[in-house]
């Protein structure tokens, strides 16, 4: 018999060697004060070359967490507020079970022993393309006119040595089992400006309406012969200077891309150059949303950002979602920080709009109220009980308004309801917050400061012309206010003034009530005012009544024409 391995070569398989976690650590850890401020803690680890911080020996921050809170300001901030949720192995587990925990999200597993922490093993940079080819599932969930557009888009992409993804949310109401009508969102690799103009040429679609540039953030919107919007991004990485900020932007790769973005299941990606759509995932948000949980991809998040706290509470009510423990955490953490003077008030107006064009917005309104975000229009702000109701009444009240004929806007009737239980300086300075300013702040602040007294005219009213003189002069939205806010008294007040007092008229003109004597001025203005009032009260009926009327008047004042209000 010949020894193995002489003369012959050898046909077994040798076992992949599997040193375990402990050998796969690539990250040096070093502990930190429970009290540790962040600029501390971050010279601390960069004298020690540590990617890892221990804060009190419980909670785990990252060295990149730290540099971007420096990067913000927040140099005095407790380094664990920072804190991540990391999964913990011990040093025998096996690689599988480690690279497991790195493909659902994980930035990082920490390696620790009876003795304490050795270390960690680091998510990669940049994503693998081990996820599932989704193929034809995928495509057959788009439109036809959207499948050419993605066909051509790839095709040129390659074409001028680019790769183009479909990124965002279309890929996650795909993975949710949606036939997806939305806005496709994709981000090229490359140019993307210049793809998204030879991508309109191919189209036929021309510079202007169906081709709008935006420069500054590298991104341009086509808009498809079906009327769908198609934005195409150079994919980009992020800068937040200050919090609150909008970004600096540069080209960047997808793995950027994709980390720079607000929640997990908007961080996916399908590549569209190889026809087999290749899933992207690198936080785990295929996970997530099988969990049903909305998750950030790190804790300053809601910092850089404050208008995510409002897009993560529209997708909570809209998908269904809850934010996991940690969000919510970082959610807290962004609203301590506040105020944010870089965060301007049409941004903050702009998300309201957005929940109001939603299924259920009065749902997503009060989860931010519950969840005190509306201290980010002014610190005292409390949310009560009775805005809460207000809020569940605002989409009966804006189909109401939309029956009656009334020029409302949505945004303007849900800051009435969002502000009016408040103080009166505080509902000025929300006003204010959200950027509104000449007539639309006019007319608001009226309706905010006379609904009371209007509400009380109303029901202490004894005719029907002394209920329609409290209300003649105000603007639409003050009106749908007060059906919104009143109770059933001065509900009915405004349904009987918009349904039969406002379009009330005489019957005389005020070239008539002229030939009858009364002078031309003033006076003429007096008298149909008084005569419709005289209407209202059912006094006098018809052309006829009005005219005599008048001309008793005219003789009982000696000739001079000086008609009363109904009141008197």
């Amino acid at each position: 018999m010949r020894a193995a391995g002489v003369g012959t070569p050898l046909r077994a398989n040798y076992p992949q060697v599997d040193h375990g976690a402990g050998g796969l650590v690539d990250v040096a850890v070093v502990s930190v004060p429970a009290r540790a401020r962040v600029a501390d803690a971050l010279r601390l680890a960069g004298a020690r070359n540590a990617g890892l911080v221990s804060a009190g020996g419980q909670r785990w921050v990252l060295r990149e967490d730290l540099r971007r809170a420096a990067s913000l300001g927040l140099g005095g901030l407790v380094a664990a507020a920072l804190a991540r949720p990391l999964p913990a192995v011990g040093p025998d587990e096996g690689e599988v079970r480690v690279r497991r925990l790195l493909a659902v999200g994980a930035p990082a597993v920490l390696v620790r022993d009876r003795g304490g922490p050795l270390g960690a093993v680091r998510a990669r940079p940049e994503p693998s393309w081990d996820g599932p080819a989704l193929g034809r599932r995928f495509i057959e969930r788009l439109s036809e006119p959207a499948r050419g557009a993605m066909a051509t888009l790839a095709r040129l992409a390659t074409e001028r040595g680019a790769r183009a993804f479909l990124a965002g949310g279309t890929v996650r109401d795909v993975l949710r089992g949606e036939t997806t009508g939305r806005d496709l969102d994709v981000v090229v690799e490359g140019d993307g400006l210049t793809v998204a103009r030879v991508l309109a040429a191919a189209l036929g679609l021309t510079p202007g309406p169906a081709l709008v540039e935006h420069t500054r953030f590298l991104t341009a919107s086509l808009t498809l012969s079906s009327g769908r919007r198609l934005d195409v991004a150079t994919a980009r990485a992020e800068r937040y200077e200050t919090p609150g900020a909008l970004p600096r932007v540069i080209p960047a790769t997808i793995g950027q891309d994709l980390a720079r973005r607000d929640f997990t299941v908007n961080a996916l990606a399908v590549e569209l150059g190889s026809g087999g759509f290749g899933l992207l995932d690198p936080f785990g948000g295929r996970t997530d949303l099988t969990r049903r949980r909305l998750r950030v991809l790190h804790p300053l998040s809601f910092v850089e950002d404050p208008t995510r706290i409002f897009r993560a509470a529209r997708y909570a009510t809209r998908l269904g979602l809850a934010l996991d423990g940690w969000t919510a955490g970082a959610q807290r953490l962004a609203l301590r920080l506040a105020p944010y003077p870089a965060l301007s008030g049409p941004r903050l107006a702009a998300e309201l709009e957005r929940i109001l064009a939603d299924a259920r917005p009065e749902e997503t309104l009060r989860r931010l109220g519950a969840a005190g975000v509306y201290r980010l229009l002014d610190a005292r702000y409390r949310f009560t009980h009775r805005t809460a109701r207000r809020l569940r009444a605002l989409p009966p009240a804006l189909t109401w308004s939309g029956q009656r004929g009334l020029r409302v806007t949505a945004l303007e009737l849900a800051v009435l309801a969002l502000v009016g239980d408040q103080a009166a300086a505080v509902a000025g300075a929300a006003l204010e917050r959200l950027g509104l300013r000449g007539e639309p702040l006019t007319r608001l602040t009226r309706g905010l400061e006379s609904r009371v007294k209007l509400a009380r005219q109303l029901n202490a009213s004894r005719r029907p012309s002394e209920r329609a003189r409290a209300l003649w002069d105000r603007s639409d939205v003050e009106l749908a206010w007060l059906w919104l806010s009143g109770e059933a008294a001065v509900r009915a007040a405004v349904e009987w003034f918009l349904g039969h007092a406002r379009g009330m008229r005489p019957a005389l003109s005020g070239d008539e009530v002229v030939a009858l004597g009364v002078p031309r001025g003033p006076q003429v203005a007096r008298a149909l005012e008084a005569l419709r009032d005289l209407r209202l009260d059912d006094v006098v009926r018809d052309r006829d009544a009005e005219a005599a009327y008048v001309q008793d008047w005219i003789t009982e004042r000696g000739g001079v024409a000086w008609l009363p209000s109904s009141s008197s």
